[in-house]
């Protein structure tokens, strides 16, 4: 198993001009590659996803990670990611003649990608004027090689069914088996913006450089399990022997009969010790169908693609937009009609906030965080702020308006449909544009005003969101209430420490190291001033 990627092991180079070296450099390792990962980013909307008129939105960035020819793969070579710039029109014509010959059509080069229909139906939308794209071969979806060859984790029932629906996420699968975490915050950034941050050439990049790594171990685990060694045996024993030979022996000339043309130049390659550049330039001149300086994959990934490859293709129903089969007006358990409409100005708060003491609130900040900011719950409960999440893990949208309005609170999200009803728009809801959590929760207590003091900070409950009892618990006290319910560490049992209980869910907790280090961390977040 390949240890975790870190950014600094990439080379990263932004492509924003035919006129410049990035683009130079692309076109030669797109020349030079066996293997290309790919990924693709465009701005979120606010049908989440499509654009105006039910359209796909446009590419604003292409990922090509490439993995150069004489790279072997077993190497662990330092990254090598093209992050490719379409917002620039004219850039568009010589990708599009990269993309369609030399990448997405040339059978010399492997793709892979996670799901990539969906970002071949948006690209190919984006070069709609020169003719879009609608073939990619030969292509591995690295979610498919994932569910049939390398989870490894324990099936149960509720995984199976994720399995079966192909619901591995990327980030996950990145986790467990390259051994680190491929953080999602940036995913709905905006891609429109000029020039990108650090962090979203970062994430960019290694959402297309994780396919090749997890490709690697796809080989590996081929390797371990013996199923390469077919593949190979004829490309050792040939090495050894000459052309005449080879077709003399039946086993091999059978093989040799079986296979293309690409694949029986690769073995007479392994069998030439003389003339390697006339050899190349008259055989391999012929397998060079897609692009003239394209070269041939080696022996055994072409004999991996014949075996586990696939191919993409586009056909006219995909490009059709889709309608909603929920249409017209529906009646909330509150009793509101709903009137949905598109939104286009997400802009600042409108208040009064529902708990203002004006429209018969008790004047204490109370928040609803859905599923898309639920990291923020977490840390509004940490600087004290009353943040509770929906009451079903998958609510309807319907759900979290009536519990937003039932416990007068204001739902946040990063979601623009919500903002398509029109009665929450003043004073119910509110969209969080940043990204990042700390700047999320900064976000919030700016736009609403909020008062945090170093008193109120570790004062709810992380977990519920409840509050703690009032009078801190002894070593004896917190050990009774602990028991079938919660492990004390036995460490603890030698000083003299206080703990503190949830009044909700009877969660324990004690002022160690981690306390600490989390209330360092809220005053230097929120720009408290300590008053220790």
């Amino acid at each position: 198993m390949m240890e975790g990627l870190r950014s600094d092991e990439m080379e990263i180079h932004m492509v924003s001009s035919t006129e410049s070296a990035e683009y130079r450099g692309l076109k030669w390792a797109v020349a030079h590659s066996s293997i290309i990962g790919l990924d693709a980013e465009w701005k979120p909307t606010v049908h989440g996803g499509g654009g105006g008129g039910g359209q796909p939105p446009p590419v604003l960035l292409l990922q090509i990670a490439c993995r150069l020819i004489n790279n072997n793969i077993d190497d662990k070579e330092e990254g090598v990611v093209y992050l490719v710039d379409l917002s620039e029109r004219e850039l568009l014509p010589s990708i599009y003649e990269m993309l369609k010959e030399d990448v997405f059509e040339c059978r010399n080069v492997l793709k892979l990608g996670f799901r990539f229909k969906q970002d071949l139906l948006y690209l190919s939308s984006t070069f709609r004027s020169l003719g879009g794209f609608h073939t990619v071969e030969p292509y591995m979806d690295i979610a498919i090689i994932y569910n049939t060859h390398l989870q490894t984790t324990t099936i149960t029932s509720r995984s199976r069914s994720r399995k079966r629906k192909g619901q591995n996420s990327l980030s996950s699968i990145c986790q467990e088996l390259l051994g680190f975490s491929l953080s999602k915050e940036l995913q709905c950034s905006d891609w429109s913006q000029r020039p990108l941050t650090k962090d979203q050439t970062t994430y960019a990049a290694l959402d297309a450089l994780c396919l090749i790594h997890i490709f690697h171990v796809f080989y590996h685990t081929l390797l371990t399990q013996g199923a390469l060694q077919s593949l190979t045996q004829l490309d050792s024993s040939a090495s050894t022997l000459g052309l005449k030979q080879i077709l003399q022996e039946p086993r091999n000339s059978t093989k040799i009969l079986r296979t293309t043309v690409c694949e029986a130049v690769e073995m007479i390659r392994a069998t030439m010790t003389k003339y390697p550049q006339r050899l190349h330039a008259v055989l391999g001149a012929s397998l060079r169908k897609s692009s003239q300086d394209s070269i041939p994959m080696d022996y055994v990934l072409l004999q991996i693609v014949r075996q586990y490859g696939d191919k993409i293709l586009l056909t006219e129903s995909d490009g059709n937009p889709k309608t909603s089969r929920r249409k017209g007006k529906r009646k909330s358990s509150t009793g509101f009609t709903c009137r949905e409409k598109r939104v286009d100005d997400t802009g600042e708060w409108h208040g009064p906030a529902p708990w203002d003491y004006l429209l018969g609130g008790d004047g204490c900040p109370k928040f609803l965080c859905d599923v898309m900011v639920e990291g923020l719950a977490k840390h509004l409960r940490c600087v004290g702020i009353d943040a509770a999440v929906p009451y079903s893990r998958k609510p309807e949208t319907r759900e979290l308006i009536d519990q937003a309005i039932k416990e007068k609170r204001v739902l946040l999200t990063r979601d623009a449909k919500l903002l398509r009803h029109e009665y929450l728009l003043e004073n119910q809801i509110y969209r969080v544009k940043s990204l990042l959590k700390n700047d999320q929760l900064l976000e919030v207590i700016e736009t609403f005003q909020l008062n945090i003091c170093e008193d109120q900070l570790m004062s709810r409950c992380t977990k519920c969101n409840g509050r703690f009892i009032q009078k801190p618990l002894s070593m004896e006290e917190a050990i009774e209430a602990a028991k079938g319910f919660q492990v004390i560490p036995n460490c603890l049992f030698d000083r003299n420490i206080e703990f503190w209980q949830c009044t909700d869910c009877h969660q324990l907790y004690w002022e160690g190291t981690q306390y600490h280090n989390a209330v360092q961390k809220f005053i230097d977040v929120c720009k408290i001033s300590s008053t220790t």
